[in-house]
């Protein structure tokens, strides 16, 4: 059984005590059904195996052929590396970075700590900045994209069926598992019980309370890197658990977020009107935009392929920015209502949507890395990536970092959801309650 903790919802901002759990249980806020907590039976030996596991996968994935393909008596075979370094010699290092850094370096450096943190807490003497190494870890989920780089082969094997003769290497194999063995892992996992151990084993940025909070509390704040809560000015503005600074609410969060929406629009205009992929076959080709590329795929009969193609390229990125559009709306125009729970949940899963679903999108970048790398058959045939792949992989990036940016519990500050906040300067004149107002502690349910 888990211990019960005061803990703030990071969706709605409300704070409630997270009961006693047992093994394989899961709590939910009560109020938005953020999930607060998900219990699992033995997770840290269950983890340490899976990630020890994924590590000799994700050695064969890099370092075994990934295809080997033919056209007109040449051959030609390629490992996943091939990609960035295709990307290097085109000059589109920045694309070359962006795919090696999500596909390779983030794995890397996120099993890497993962294994020392796990195998650390199980020495007796632990190894020095646990915590530190945990919190990166965890930074590093939103940029580990192996599971998209999976379907980017998949889609890059089926676009070079009608153009080269293809063999599958061991490495693509590998990457299927790895993507099985990566999802057991993260579902295998509790953060909150590795924090917990940390913190039984006294590695804690700073010695914590004798007492801890079980009530909310004037300028109380849950952490954002460990969930725990405590009050900025009693520790040095730091959690006392994994020293991430404290705050209240996201800093800037609104401007930030509005300031990346704009930037990552402009270049959705040159990511959709410039040209991602040139297919040259014996000297005669023209490039292809995003859009264009659906459509050739629609004229092969390709069906599932080009409506695949379209939902990550071209609706998840425009569905990002209105989203965001949308929860930025809310809150600087959002006035207390009665009844609006119902659509301030319905916006707080919207938000968890926009931040889980834009690293799809990366899917058509990965496809056009690999199809540069594969086919290189001089006057035969000859893929080449176009600056429009540059344009569009900053909009990816833009937008994983808007919706970090964001802050989905002002949506709910704003609608006087909470009363412990103050609302809004623009919505001063309607805030019925001070800001020193607590808020009732409640269980979240047990599912």
């Amino acid at each position: 059984m888990t211990r019960p903790q005061l803990r703030e919802c990071p969706g709605c901002g409300l704070f409630q005590i997270v009961p006693a759990m047992e093994p394989d249980t899961r709590a939910t806020c009560t109020r938005c059904g953020t999930t607060l907590r998900a219990t699992r039976t033995n997770s840290l030996d269950r983890h340490l195996a899976l990630t020890l596991a994924a590590m000799v996968l994700f050695a064969v994935v890099w370092l075994a052929m990934l295809m080997k393909v033919s056209t007109a008596g040449i051959v030609r075979t390629t490992t996943l590396d091939s990609g960035p370094a295709e990307l290097i010699e085109r000059g589109l290092w920045p694309l070359a970075i962006a795919v090696a850094f999500t596909t390779a370096y983030a794995p890397l450096g996120k099993f890497l700590a993962t294994l020392y943190v796990l195998i650390g807490l199980k020495m007796r003497r632990p190894p020095p900045n646990l915590r530190d190494a945990f919190l990166f870890s965890r930074r590093l989920n939103t940029w580990c994209m192996l599971e998209v780089l999976l379907l980017g082969v998949f889609v890059a094997y089926t676009k070079l069926g009608d153009l080269v003769t293809i063999e599958l290497g061991p490495a693509v194999y590998a990457l299927g598992l790895l993507t099985v063995v990566w999802v057991a892992a993260e579902t295998a996992l509790d953060p909150h019980a590795v924090w917990d151990e940390i913190e039984r084993r006294g590695e804690t940025h700073a010695p914590l309370p004798a007492e801890p909070l079980a009530t909310w509390r004037l300028g109380a704040a849950g952490c954002e890197g460990c969930g725990l809560v405590a009050v900025p000015a009693e520790t040095d503005g730091q959690c006392p658990r994994c020293g991430s600074w404290l705050h209240e609410r996201k800093p800037n969060a609104i401007s930030r977020t509005w300031a990346l929406v704009l930037a990552a629009l402009v270049l959705y205009i040159p990511a959709n009107l410039y040209p991602v992929l040139t297919v040259v076959q014996l000297g005669a080709g023209q490039p292809s935009t995003i859009l264009g590329g659906v459509e050739e795929l629609l004229a092969s009969g390709l069906y599932p392929l080009a409506l695949l193609v379209f939902f990550a390229s071209i609706l998840v990125p425009l569905f990002k920015l209105l989203g965001l559009s949308v929860m930025l709306g809310a809150v600087q125009l959002g006035r207390p209502q009665a009844g609006a729970a119902l659509l301030l949940r319905e916006r707080t899963w919207l938000y968890h949507v926009v931040a889980w679903i834009g690293r799809w999108s990366m899917v058509d970048i990965f496809m056009e890395s690999l199809l540069g790398a594969l086919v290189q058959f001089g006057r035969a045939v000859t893929i080449e990536p176009g600056v429009g792949a540059l344009a569009f992989c900053a909009v990816v990036f833009i937008t994983i970092f808007a919706a970090e940016t964001f802050d989905p519990r002002l949506m709910w500050d704003a609608a006087g959801r909470n009363p412990h906040r103050p609302l809004p300067s623009g919505n001063a004149d309607t805030a019925a309650s001070p800001a020193t107002q607590p808020i009732r502690a409640s269980s979240a349910g047990n599912f």
